[in-house]
């Protein structure tokens, strides 16, 4: 029998390429959250329901997305994330859990956090999976002016999709800049929070300033207003992950 119930808090890293988002849906969506749910469930042999950090949209990756769980079972966490681990696509991999206070919660106790998107200058059979490309070479000078203008508390309406459970449009950017690393172009950027492909849009807009296909002005006027043109789509998810979250 199930003894007292535990909170649980565990660090996940996921290849999200074939996964329609992190979050579990209705029917036989492949979702991460899902994924991980069933498993502990045929671990526990109870009904685990699974909160994350961070909704990651489809074909976004992670290295550090953190899940909170409440269980009976008085499996040590240890042999729990061992079976886990065994159990799971290996595309998924639980890489901590423990033993957290009552009052955890992944989504709601944090406090901010980080995501980071690779970008290569030309297409790549390998680096495809893990990058966004942006078909030459980018003015990282100008994409780091931009990046400055995000720091702060603003609202990025117009660098969202609109969502039915987002509460207001305002985030507080605490630091955003771009930087080379090997091949790769990395946005590394931190906030409390992210509206529904956020990053992705805001990538977007700096690579078209980068290329020197959008004006500076207008991605400041984009933040300003509200409102972007109609032909700015979210940079590829492949490029995307969801790097830290903070507590």
């Amino acid at each position: 029998m199930a003894g007292s119930m535990r909170t649980i808090r565990m660090q996940i890293e996921y290849d999200g390429t074939d996964y329609s988002g992190w979050q579990r849906q209705p029917g036989e969506v492949l979702t991460v959250q899902g994924e991980i749910e069933r498993v502990l469930r045929r671990i526990t042999q109870e009904p685990v329901g699974i909160d994350g950090a961070g909704r990651t949209d489809r074909g976004v990756h992670a290295r550090g997305q953190v899940a909170s769980f409440t269980t009976g079972s008085p499996m040590p966490t240890s042999r729990l994330m061992h079976s886990a681990n065994s159990l799971l696509p290996p595309t998924i991999r639980i890489t901590s859990m423990r033993q957290a206070p009552e009052s955890f919660h992944a989504r709601f106790s944090a406090t901010s956090r980080e995501y980071r998107y690779f970008l290569v200058e030309r297409p790549s059979a390998i680096d495809s999976r893990f990058a966004g490309c942006c078909h030459g070479k980018p003015d990282l000078f100008a994409m780091n002016r931009l990046a400055t203008l995000l720091t702060g508390t603003h609202d990025f309406a117009a660098f969202s999709k609109e969502s039915s459970d987002q509460h207001g449009t305002l985030c507080t950017v605490s630091e955003a800049r771009w930087y080379r690393s090997g091949r790769f172009c990395v946005l590394g950027i931190e906030a409390n929070r992210f509206l529904r492909s956020m990053v992705r849009f805001l990538v977007a807009g700096m690579i078209e300033a980068g290329m020197g296909r959008l004006e500076e002005e207008e991605f400041a006027r984009m933040l300003e207003s509200g409102c972007r043109p109609s032909d700015l789509k979210p940079a590829d998810a492949a490029g995307l992950f969801l790097w830290k979250v903070r507590y």
